[in-house]
Order: C-alpha cells, then sequence, then structure tokens
C-alpha cells in the first residue's frame, strides 16, 4: 500500500469562493478540524494579500501541531518573505511558489516567454529555501502546458531544490486520461531523486475527482482537495470524495491517514462556517448520498445493504442509528449530536445553545443537524442593525403590508411599507429606514430538510456604492429569515 499525502486548501482556494470568508477565529476552528481529520498539510493562506491572510497564517501555525503549514506566494522575493515571517510559529512549514508555465499564461499574462518564466521558477524556488527546507512549487495551469517543456520546468525546480511539485489543472480543463497521461510523461522524463507530484484539479468540467484518481494512478503522491469540493468558479477537487473512492478499491493500493468517520462532522462545520449549502446529491456528504427511494432499491437493501451501498455511512461519520431530537430531547441528547458534529462546547454555552433548541422543536417536529448547526453558529458576528419586532399582513385579496423596528447603534426605528408579497414588503420598510441605495443582486431560499415546518435557509447578494456584500439568515419563518439575510448583508457595510 502506498501512501497518498491529503494537502487541504479549504482555507485558501476554498475561501476565495465569493461570500464565503472567514474571519481568524472561524479559520482555526477549521484548521483544528482539518488536524483531527488527519489531512498532512493544511494551506493556511496567501500571506502577502492581506493583512487577514497574514494574521490568519500566523494564528494557524501556533493553533494546530502536526500538519504541515503551508503558505502561497507568487514567484516573487517579497511574496517569500512575507510567507516566511507568517510561518515562523509554525511546528512544520511549507512555502508553496509558483508561476504559470502554459503559452497563454506566459504570452498574456507575463508578457514573456519560456527561458524567463524557467529562470524566475528556478529563482523563486532557491529564494524560498532560504527559509524553509519545504519548498513546493506550482506550474499554473499545467493543464495546458505543452508536456516537454513542463518536464523541463519540473527538472529545473527540483534541481534547485523543490520537494513537492504541483501540477494544476487549473482551469478544470483536461479529461482523466490526458491529465494521467501527462503525470506519467513527467515520472517517465523527470528525475523525481526524493520529490513527489502533486494533483490540483479543478470541477469547471466536473471532472476534477476523476482527473485527481487518474493522477494518483500514474504517480501523484500529493492530492491538493477541499472539503466539499469549495473553491473558485465550480470549485475544487471534493476531499471526501477521493478519499472514499481509495478506501472503496483497497485492491489499487492507495491510503491516505484521513480518519473517515471525521468527514461528516468536519464537512457541515465547513459548510455552516462558510455559508455554504450542500447539494442533497452532492456525492459522500449530500443529504440523499444514502438514501433509497425506489422500490427496488428499498427492497434490495433491506435483504442486503451491499446490494446498492458501497460505502457504510458509518465509515464517514453517519450515524444511521442517530436519536431523533424533538421538544422532549435534553441537554445530553443534544450535546451528543453536537460532539457528533466536530463541535465542542462547554456547559454555560450549552444552557445558551439548549434555551435556542427548545423554542426551534417546539416550532418543528424534528430538529435536523443542519438546524443545530445553525443554532450554534446564530449571532455570532458583530450587527450594528438588529430587529427589534416584524410584522406582515399578507394573503390572497389583501394587500402585503409590512411594519419592522430596527435596533441602529441603540437607537430605535420604525417604518411600515407595502409591496409585491410578504418578502417585498418586508425589505422596502427596513429600506424605508436605512435609507441607501441597495440592489438585490441575488436571492436565494432552500429548505435544510423536508415539511412546511422545516428552517429556511436565505443567502443574498446585495450591490452598494458598487461593492458586493453576502447576506445569510436561517429561521423557521422564510420572510423573517430573508429579512434577516438582507440585514446581515447591510451590516457587512454599514459597521466598516
Amino acid at each position: 500500500m502506498e501512501r497518498i499525502y491529503v494537502f487541504d486548501t479549504t482555507l485558501r482556494d476554498g475561501e476565495q469562493v465569493p461570500g464565503c470568508q472567514l474571519n481568524t477565529i472561524e479559520k482555526i476552528e477549521v484548521a483544528r478540524a482539518l488536524e483531527e481529520l488527519g489531512v498532512d498539510i493544511i494551506e493556511a493562506g496567501f500571506p502577502v494579500s492581506s493583512p487577514g491572510d497574514f494574521n490568519s497564517v500566523v494564528e494557524i501555525s501556533k493553533a494546530v501541531t502536526w500538519p504541515v503549514i503551508c503558505a502561497l506566494t507568487r514567484a516573487v522575493e517579497k511574496d517569500i518573505e512575507v510567507a516566511a515571517e507568517a510561518l515562523k510559529y509554525a511546528k512544520r512549514k511549507r512555502i508553496h511558489t509558483g508561476i504559470g508555465t502554459s503559452d497563454p499564461h506566459i504570452k498574456y499574462k507575463f508578457n514573456s516567454n519560456r527561458e524567463e518564466i524557467l529562470e524566475r521558477a528556478v529563482k523563486a524556488v532557491k529564494y524560498a529555501r532560504n527559509f524553509v527546507d519545504d519548498v513546493e512549487f506550482y506550474a499554473e495551469d499545467a493543464g495546458r502546458t505543452e508536456n516537454e517543456y513542463l518536464a523541463r520546468v519540473v527538472q529545473a525546480v527540483i534541481d534547485a531544490g523543490a520537494t513537492v511539485v504541483n501540477i494544476p489543472d487549473t482551469t478544470g480543463y483536461c479529461f482523466p486520461d490526458e491529465y494521467g497521461a501527462k503525470i506519467k510523461y513527467l515520472i517517465d522524463h523527470v528525475d523525481m531523486k526524493n520529490a513527489i507530484l502533486s494533483t490540483h484539479c479543478h470541477q469547471d468540467l466536473g471532472m476534477a475527482t476523476a482527473n485527481t484518481i487518474s493522477g494518483i494512478i500514474n504517480g501523484a503522491r500529493q492530492i491538493e482537495v477541499t472539503i466539499n469540493g469549495v473553491g473558485e468558479r465550480a470549485g475544487n477537487t471534493p476531499l471526501e470524495e477521493v478519499v472514499m473512492a481509495l478506501k472503496s478499491h483497497p485492491e489499487r493500493g492507495f491510503y491516505t491517514n484521513i480518519n473517515t468517520q471525521k468527514i461528516y462532522a468536519t464537512s457541515r462545520l465547513v459548510s455552516n462556517l462558510m455559508n455554504m449549502p450542500i447539494q442533497p446529491n452532492k456525492a459522500i456528504v449530500g443529504r440523499n448520498a444514502f438514501a433509497h427511494s425506489s422500490g427496488i432499491h428499498q427492497d434490495g437493501v433491506l435483504k442486503n445493504v451491499e446490494t446498492y451501498e458501497i460505502i457504510n455511512p458509518q465509515d464517514v461519520g453517519i450515524d444511521s442509528n442517530s436519536i431523533v431530537l424533538t421538544a422532549r430531547s435534553g441537554r445530553a441528547a443534544l450535546k451528543n449530536r453536537l460532539t457528533m458534529l466536530g463541535i465542542k462546547i462547554e456547559t454555560e454555552e450549552l444552557d445558551k445553545v439548549y434555551q435556542k433548541f427548545l423554542e426551534l422543536a417546539d416550532k418543528k417536529k424534528t430538529v435536523t443537524d443542519d438546524d443545530i448547526l445553525m443554532l450554534v453558529g446564530k449571532d455570532s458576528r458583530l450587527h450594528r442593525i438588529k430587529i427589534d419586532y416584524l410584522q406582515v399582513l399578507c394573503g390572497i385579496g389583501v394587500r402585503d403590508v409590512a411594519s419592522i423596528g430596527l435596533n441602529i447603534a441603540g437607537e430605535h426605528f420604525e417604518a411600515t411599507a407595502t409591496g409585491n408579497g410578504p418578502v417585498d414588503a418586508a425589505i422596502r420598510a427596513v429600506k424605508n429606514i436605512i435609507r441607501r441605495k441597495i440592489t438585490i443582486k441575488e436571492f436565494l431560499i432552500q429548505a435544510i430538510s423536508r415539511g412546511s415546518d422545516d428552517t429556511g435557509k436565505v443567502h443574498m447578494q446585495v450591490e452598494h456604492d458598487g461593492m458586493v456584500y453576502y447576506g445569510f439568515a436561517a429561521n423557521t419563518d422564510i420572510v423573517a429569515a430573508s429579512v434577516e439575510a438582507f440585514i446581515d448583508a447591510v451590516n457587512k457595510f454599514v459597521i466598516q
């Protein structure tokens, strides 16, 4: 069995998704969860890009123990110096530097030529080696880079001291056979010394997992992935898919250090903190991943679960016999479920969450995992604007009218408005108080599970002064959730 190293970039590439940015405290929470999951390398950020990213790399370096902490840079000396400074507290540290190697990148992005790019790559690796012993080089857009030139670059950076060379399919362009062949070409034509190749695949054409597996089969020994596949554009390779694919096929001879029973909890934690719902049919961690509705499937599963399930739900941390939480459930049951979801909570905080839980359970028949995560995360951010009350009159044959009271930095305001439906009326009422030009660009409502008593999640994107802000809320009252999401977005620019 050959070890495949898991490089998680949820906190760097994954966090580049619009509206999914995490603060330092949230990043530390995710980093600790990744450590418990068994991730080998955590890419903690791009330190030179902002003071926030720099601070996050510093604090994550202090917070975790055994994973390698990695910081991203361009092939620029200043970037590398800043990364080295951010990594000073890391027990095990890596600088991840690189440059675009495809002809489109060389010509249009750098206005350069192949030889100059090769020199810059070597220079960056050598400079990074002055600060750390572990240097990873990325050949950006390797998926569209001609193989012979790519092999020259890979050989040169390994000779310069790179310990890992990342072969990104930056645009998600490659077919699995093509990407696998690229990895094999490099293995066959480069003296790898003690270095290894890494995959980094994107989901633009839906082939990130397949490309990653193909890369492993053909010689890559590190995979760059994110929880739930979060990432730019269509996303990155989902950690949970590749890890469980390898575990489901032991005959292939590969294994990872991942504690798969922590997958579900980590998935839900990231989804909750990033306010990014998991699609119901998402492989491994989706709500329907282990659900069977077809009569033929149900009959087969009842006779023998292996007829239609190749993965035991408990192997990824889903307890098929888990206790159903209702208004009659006690603190112990709630704490047990929080522990399953990767949430550690003190007694005093548990009491507060339990009271919120009872209020929600009185409105719903069953409280889901997503409901619980929503309760734990609720009111965690600083809000200058808060709702005092919201009252809406709506129906068939009547005028939709909303009245709202807002607390803005301790002052109380009230307004009433009519609108095209209860949500429109309520948001118009808010606008009557705030009196700023705000345009709603995107408005998404999603039920957490099923039923008319369900908690609804609302994601909203608004524009103000040419800038885009994101808001999120969850409530059993969808009108209230919509207004809370709108105010959450408004708070992002009001408190700046």
